[in-house]
């Protein structure tokens, strides 16, 4: 089983060296596909250094359009078996990738998600961030008739043949639930791990923001009637 670890990056030249020296550190990875999405702080120069170095791709998008046009982009240029998203904050550890890799290595899923809430070592911080999650989990639960207790995450991992045929149009963060919305339809064997998390806050450079959740909304919603 080849893996590859798709890495949407965007202004992070703080933590991309230290966050694929991680990803390598597992020894797990076949290739690690990282997609700069038109970084202005020096990341792309350090990428730029990288690009041809075994086991590397590098990617660059001339203008930024969002993290889903990234995971977008790394996505169908990945070459592994398995796919693997990583976030190049060092919010997410890479150290969890055996427990992720488990239940498709064993045959039980298609698809894994990492979960934040069922009971591993995270950060205390951002409650309403929290909540936000909760509510947006809980409304594709009901809408898609599931029991994920993280759409959310960050970490998802999938046989590459899942995405064949699909079309992914989310261009921000609006590709989580997209992507959630269309395997549930298609019955994919979902499982959930816990992991780790480590979350920064807006301070520390998040992105994410509250008009993001409401295009979360809208995509379960649209998703769960059109394709």
């Amino acid at each position: 089983m080849k893996l590859s670890v798709i890495i949407p990056v965007y202004n992070e030249v703080e933590s991309i060296e230290a966050i694929v020296q991680r990803v390598q550190a597992t020894k797990l990875v076949h290739e690690i596909v990282l997609v700069d999405d038109g970084s202005k702080d020096g990341t792309r120069d350090i990428l730029k250094k990288w690009d041809g170095k075994k086991g590397l791709h590098i990617i660059l998008h001339e203008k930024n359009q969002g993290k889903g046009a990234a995971v977008r982009t790394g996505m169908f240029a990945a070459q592994g078996d398995v796919l693997l998203i990583q976030d190049a904050d060092l919010e997410y550890d890479p150290r969890d990738y055996p427990e992720l890799l488990r239940p498709i290595e064993e045959g039980l899923a298609d698809v894994v998600y990492g979960s934040r809430f069922l009971g591993r070592a995270h950060r205390v911080t951002m409650f309403w961030h929290l909540v936000a999650n909760k509510l947006l989990t809980l409304m594709t639960n009901i809408l898609y008739n599931t029991i994920l207790t993280d759409m959310e995450t960050g970490y998802k991992v999938f046989r590459k043949e899942v995405i064949s045929g699909m079309v992914i149009r989310a261009n921000s963060f609006n590709f989580e639930p997209e992507f959630t919305a269309k395997i549930l339809k298609r019955n994919y064997r979902i499982f959930e791990v816990p992991i780790t998390f480590n979350p920064r806050d807006y301070s520390q450079g998040k992105k994410i923001k509250l008009h993001d959740a409401f295009e979360a909304v809208w995509a379960l919603l649209k998703y769960r009637f059109v394709d």
